[in-house]
């Protein structure tokens, strides 16, 4: 079994289920006493969201390199990021950084089209939703056509993020404001639905959407265990 080196904290309530999605994946596919060879450097996200909102990338660039050498230096053979937003630093990690990196997107895309649909909505975080790392790498690699909210949506599904997911806070209000947002895309022609941040599992269940939803946390940890288990 290969080492997954799990980039995590980023928040910590979403790199908690990864733990656990990950080694339950594991027992099921090896047996009841069998667990994932894993380790997991956990960053204080109160400094990594500040930076975000600062828009100072270069920063972050340089925290997320040190976490994936501190990973490599531990023995790790594969690298995660257990967050979508900080794929927008792929690039500069994978310079940095020998590791071959499992891209949340990847799997994610693979699924959706896999199940035969083409056009997606994507919920996120604002970094996520409307910057081009992530809708760019659905289009250009999986010829996926990529709906975001109107900025007004963007907005509210952004702030429940930051000022509630992160924090543990599970609403039934937000769970209302994510399904109407939802249900807008759906109206505008989207087939299917990618939970593009990490909490957002938490809050969206199936019955908050009349299309398929695409949790990219469990699908990227479904891949996490074939990369650990492969030859």
């Amino acid at each position: 079994m290969k080492t997954l080196g799990l980039i995590g904290g980023m928040s910590w309530e979403s790199s908690a289920q990864y733990y656990r999605l990950i080694n339950e994946e594991v027992r099921r596919r090896l047996g009841a006493a069998h667990s994932a060879q894993l380790l997991m450097w956990s960053v204080d996200f109160a400094p990594i969201k500040q930076l975000q909102h600062d828009g100072d990338w270069d920063a972050l660039a340089r925290h997320m390199v040190d976490a994936a050498e501190r990973l490599q230096a531990g023995g790790a053979d594969v690298l995660l990021i257990c967050t979508n937003t900080m794929h927008a630093l792929t690039a500069q990690i994978e310079a940095a950084c020998p590791l071959p990196l499992l891209h949340i997107a990847d799997p994610t895309a693979t699924a959706v089209v896999a199940a035969g649909w083409r056009r997606v909505g994507l919920l996120g975080t604002a970094f996520t939703m409307e910057q081009d790392f992530y809708r760019g790498r659905l289009a250009g690699r999986f010829g996926l056509e990529v709906l975001v909210p109107e900025a007004e949506d963007r907005q509210q599904v952004h702030d429940i993020i930051y000022q509630e997911l992160i924090a543990g806070v599970v609403s039934e209000r937000s769970r209302q404001v994510y399904a109407d947002v939802i249900a807008r895309l759906v109206a505008r022609g989207a087939e299917a639905i990618i939970l593009g941040c990490t909490e957002i599992m938490l809050l969206v269940r199936p019955q908050d959407s009349a299309v398929p939803l695409f949790d990219t946390t469990s699908l990227h940890a479904q891949a996490a265990v074939d990369a650990a288990l492969a030859g």
